[in-house]
């Protein structure tokens, strides 16, 4: 079982975001989940991949090589897959993963996010989709999805298909994630 977790390249402001990064990958590593991720070394990427590595967790990395100089590609994963564009790596990333959890991040988290619950929406996939709500980081977007619904834009059924929840625990229950 591996999950795919949409995070920052940035560490977001205070301390929260890379503690709840650390706790997620410790998390995944102790409980033999591997992670898959946007294999850099730097923000809340390269907290998590370095907790669920500590925690002897298997890591994948994915990107691109236009932003492995910005991003700084992490060279301690069990495998980093560098690709040729941002649409490679998220299809890369969606291949190797089994479910998806979006942590705090900044507008490539929520590209990424969106584009994996488009892809359950028509069918492209059938994972579970969730985001960790770090201090009410996601209510404005929870918000905001209910607002489409209620205006008729998104089905209710494209809605319930993001399992929000601020336990990192409970969310990966939630989500059907175990080792």
């Amino acid at each position: 079982m591996r999950v795919c977790v949409f995070c920052g390249s940035r560490p977001g402001r205070g301390t929260q975001y890379v503690e709840t990064a650390r706790n997620f990958g410790r998390l995944l590593g102790e409980r033999g989940i591997g992670l898959v991720y946007g294999g850099a070394s730097v923000g809340t990427m390269g907290e998590i991949a370095d907790a669920a590595l500590a925690s002897g967790g298997e890591v994948h990395g994915v990107i691109p090589h236009q932003l492995q100089s910005r991003e700084i590609g992490h060279s301690g994963l069990t495998e980093l897959h560098v690709v040729d564009s941002m649409h490679t790596r998220k299809a890369k990333m969606a291949e190797l993963a089994d479910a998806f959890v979006a942590l705090p991040g900044g507008i490539g988290t929520l590209e990424e996010l969106f584009e994996v619950w488009t892809w359950s929406m028509i069918g492209i996939h059938a994972k579970p989709l969730g985001l960790l709500d770090v201090k009410g980081f996601f209510r404005p977007l929870v918000s905001f999805a209910d607002h489409l619904v209620a205006e008729e834009f998104l089905r209710e059924q494209a809605r319930e298909l993001l399992i929000v929840d601020d336990d990192p625990v409970r969310l990966l229950d939630r989500l059907g994630v175990l080792a």
